[in-house]
């Protein structure tokens, strides 16, 4: 007859069952560290977020709309250097209209620069009751000829860049000519903001 302390049976079952004892008691800790694991600020959890909710920009009053970009080089010791060009018109469409132009080497770059130098160079005119304007008149700005004459109940008949500058000025009935064969958007933004200009109250 065998001894009962000789029996691998019993050592067998006996480890089992302290090894369950073992890991029952380990279970919530073990839990509790795992969940830990993963709590805010902790080590090996995800970084607490900074700060709060972002505030929103406010809106500007001006609306803009980009007449042309362009890419430009200049020859350097080294080789061509590349920049970017834009032009862009500015306006409430309550009579605030301005004309911009920026450079620089990156897109939104320039057009921060463009809108800059749009809100510079600000026209403020006085509009009618119709939204049109008092009477005919003709600008030249460098090759870029425009001639703008009052249509009430017609609408706005205009094209190009002509038709933004008076879009974003807020002025109506009124038809525009260009009389050049400019097909610089820049001269002939700026040819129709110095007809607006020459406008007499």
């Amino acid at each position: 007859m065998a001894d009962e302390t000789n029996n691998p049976i019993d050592t067998t079952v006996e480890t089992v069952v302290e090894a369950s004892a073992v890991s029952e008691t380990q279970a919530p800790e073990a839990a509790v560290e795992k969940r830990g694991q993963f709590r805010r600020g902790e080590r090996g959890g995800r970084p607490p977020r900074r700060g709060g909710p972002r505030a929103e920009r406010p809106r500007s009053e001006f609306d803009n709309k980009i007449i042309n970009i362009r890419r430009v080089a200049r020859v350097m010791a080294g080789g061509r250097r590349f920049n970017f060009s834009v032009a862009i018109v500015i306006g409430n469409k309550k009579g605030k209209v301005g004309v911009g132009l920026g450079k620089a080497g990156d897109t939104a770059l320039a057009i921060d620069k463009a809108t800059r130098d749009a809100r510079k160079h600000l026209l403020t005119l006085t509009l009618r009751k119709d939204n049109s304007i008092a009477h005919d008149v003709e600008a030249k700005y460098a090759a870029s000829v425009i001639a703008l004459r009052p249509a009430p109940r017609r609408g706005l008949v205009a094209g190009g860049a002509v038709r933004t500058v008076l879009e974003l000025a807020g002025i109506t009935n009124v038809t525009a000519k260009i009389h050049s064969r400019s097909k610089n958007h820049l001269n002939n933004a700026r040819a129709t903001v110095q007809a607006l200009q020459s406008l007499k109250s």
